[in-house]
């Protein structure tokens, strides 16, 4: 995958000022960015913005990691060792912020883009959950007009995994005729929200990035034990 960026203005897009934004105890590393896409189609449109907003990620100096969700069983219908749903969870576990793209179908986010937020765990030691603290950004693309079904239903999600859902999101109407037939994401409006979203992506992962813990830090959970948070957040009686 290229990283060349033909359709961006460089002078319009300063690197991020991170002496500005990260915290006394950060850890000095490039942010860590997990991508997830929702179709296995030849010529998906969800993965290709992905795929461009990765680009724009490592141009603002993150790393980046895509998950190929080819493979990954249905939950439920397979153990959490499967190597798919444990390569998905490992780059749960080593992300910092994550991108969420999923196609709208039906008028929600696809199957295939809720099963892999399905298998992100609840609880990792003592019930605390991997994803909470950590940022996410929100894009949808659609085969018809504009709508914000998907992206809604997924800033849900993002909550409900206690993640720093940003402010911004993307949503590209007939993707089929934005993307040209390279796959890129040429200048123009739904370009420009595409690289809004991850510069604001970027900034909320450095600003939250060695104070998160302190963020999501709950009364109610202080009050419990490590058991009794375990046993209130565990799937395996349901």
């Amino acid at each position: 995958m290229s990283d060349t960026l033909p359709a961006l203005i460089a002078e319009a897009l300063p690197q991020i000022d991170t002496d500005l934004l990260k915290s006394p105890s950060d850890a000095g590393h490039k942010p860590r960015i997990l991508l997830l896409y929702g179709s296995l189609r030849e010529q998906s449109y969800s993965r290709r913005a992905a795929e461009e907003s990765a680009r724009i990620l490592r141009y603002l100096g993150c790393e980046t990691k895509l998950f190929d969700p080819r493979g990954l069983p249905q939950p439920d219908d397979a153990e959490a060792d499967h190597p798919k749903v444990a390569e998905l969870r490992e780059l749960a576990v080593w992300a910092e912020g994550m991108v969420w793209s999923s196609p709208e179908r039906h008028g929600a986010m696809t199957g295939i883009m809720k099963s892999q937020i399905d298998w992100l765990p609840l609880s990792l030691q003592g019930g605390i959950r991997p994803t909470q603290g950590k940022t996410l950004a929100i894009m949808q693309v659609s085969g018809g007009s504009q709508s914000f079904n998907a992206v809604n239903q997924m800033r849900i999600l993002g909550r409900w995994m206690r993640m720093i859902t940003i402010p911004n999101q993307s949503s590209i109407p007939k993707a089929w005729l934005e993307f040209d037939d390279e796959g890129r994401l040429p200048a123009g409006s739904f370009y420009a929200r595409v690289v809004d979203v991850m510069e604001e992506l970027v900034k909320f992962t450095w600003l939250t990035r060695g104070r998160s813990d302190y963020l999501v830090d709950r009364y109610s959970e202080r009050v419990e034990s490590a058991e009794e948070v375990h046993k209130r957040v565990s799937l395996k009686d349901i």
